[in-house]
């Protein structure tokens, strides 16, 4: 599976783009600021329909506009095509389409083109709260298994009904008994996502330590584990037992939201003893694994998005890195980067792969033709 051919209208900083993609290896060149994040952004929406951030989707909208238009077509396994086309109107419901008819439920949507995001950011997996690490085990499943995206949208809505009854409480009883109710709608929610994620971590585990020890050369030793309060209690127990401290603290201090992924090196937490390249490293890692299981799962192979990956990364790890997902067994990749040269240089020892560079200036990107017909004319 690939993405052939992308089209954006008003989207972020492009007025009018279109691109003819290579099924292998594509690189956005330019300078900080040029717009190159924003391609990857424009296909992780027409993979997940939503963005990577947590932006709105209102504010993806070029300036000055009131719509934009993302447009893009799969090359899938049996050979078909399909096209998604993503539309946002500020202020209203976006819209995706795929070949010519909208969703009704956007989350249908999820999974049908599985995709991993690698960006700068990502370092916040590691050292940020636990709800980033939540996020990452939400993407992973939600692009595999549809029951679990239904579970964890109805937990989250149960969830705030909860707290906001809670707050209205102030702290006194609930007479009327809604408290009760929402607990035992969010018993099922709970228990399947607990198990899932659960389930999840063992062979992700596995191919997490097999990409770091590929990337880092086998320099040192990695490990991560899943923390649950339901682990150890089952979630009538569990809530029953909090429910006067849910009272006093006005929110829901129990269940699968107060999950967490524990990562180690050599025995101690990862956040305390890595170095900035270990840690970039550890994150790399992290995505290649979710990569695998994905393509596992989904018998397709994912698209992988890597943005600015040489940002506090030695040459050698790069080149580690490149030499993994350069082989066969990676699908279509897209790489980011302000050197012209720097991909190019790095591949240089798999002259079979198919390159496409685009050079990004100001919110257009030409092809390396187009780039010497536009310099010839300046």
């Amino acid at each position: 599976m690939y993405l052939s051919h992308l089209k954006l209208t008003q989207f972020k900083n492009y007025a009018s783009q279109q691109l003819e993609l290579s099924p292998r290896l594509n690189c956005f060149v330019g300078f900080n600021g040029a717009g190159k994040t924003n391609l990857l952004e424009a296909i992780y929406y027409l993979c997940m329909s939503k963005g990577y951030g947590s932006m709105a989707d209102q504010y993806n909208i070029r300036h000055g506009d009131q719509v934009a238009r993302i447009d893009g077509t799969f090359v899938v396994d049996d050979g078909l095509q399909d096209r998604i086309v993503v539309k946002l109107r500020k202020r209203q419901r976006k819209v995706i389409e795929r070949n010519g008819t909208a969703y009704d439920r956007i989350s249908a949507h999820i999974g049908r083109y599985p995709v991993v995001i690698v960006t700068p950011d990502d370092i916040s997996l590691v050292l940020e709260g636990s709800a980033t690490r939540r996020k990452l085990l939400d993407n992973s499943l939600s692009q595999t298994d549809p029951a679990y995206l239904n579970h964890l949208i109805t937990y989250n809505k149960l969830l705030d009904n909860r707290n906001a009854r809670l707050k209205e409480l102030e702290g006194h009883g609930d007479h009327t008994g809604l408290i009760d109710v929402y607990n035992q709608q969010m018993a099922e929610p709970a228990a399947y996502i607990h198990a899932r994620r659960r389930d999840f971590v063992g062979p992700f585990t596995e191919l997490l330590l097999d990409a770091y020890a590929k990337i880092s050369g086998r320099r040192e030793e990695v490990d991560l584990e899943y923390r649950s309060q339901l682990n150890t209690q089952d979630w009538d127990t569990l809530i029953e037992e909090r429910t006067e401290k849910d009272r006093v603290l006005q929110r829901t201090s129990g269940g699968v939201h107060r999950d967490e992924l524990l990562f180690t090196q050599g025995g101690h937490p990862l956040r305390r003893v890595a170095s900035q390249g270990q840690l970039k490293s550890f994150v790399l890692s992290l995505k290649l694994a979710q990569y695998r299981l994905l393509e596992q799962s989904t018998n397709r192979t994912p698209i992988l998005l890597l943005d600015d990956i040489f940002d506090k990364l030695d040459h050698e790890r790069v080149r580690q890195l490149l030499e993994l997902v350069m082989s066969s067994a990676f699908g279509q990749l897209f790489i980011t980067d302000t050197d012209p040269e720097r991909v190019t240089s790095l591949i240089r020892h798999h002259p079979e792969i198919d390159l496409q560079r685009f050079l990004v200036t100001d919110g257009v990107a030409r092809n390396e033709a187009d780039w010497k017909r536009f310099t010839e004319e300046e």
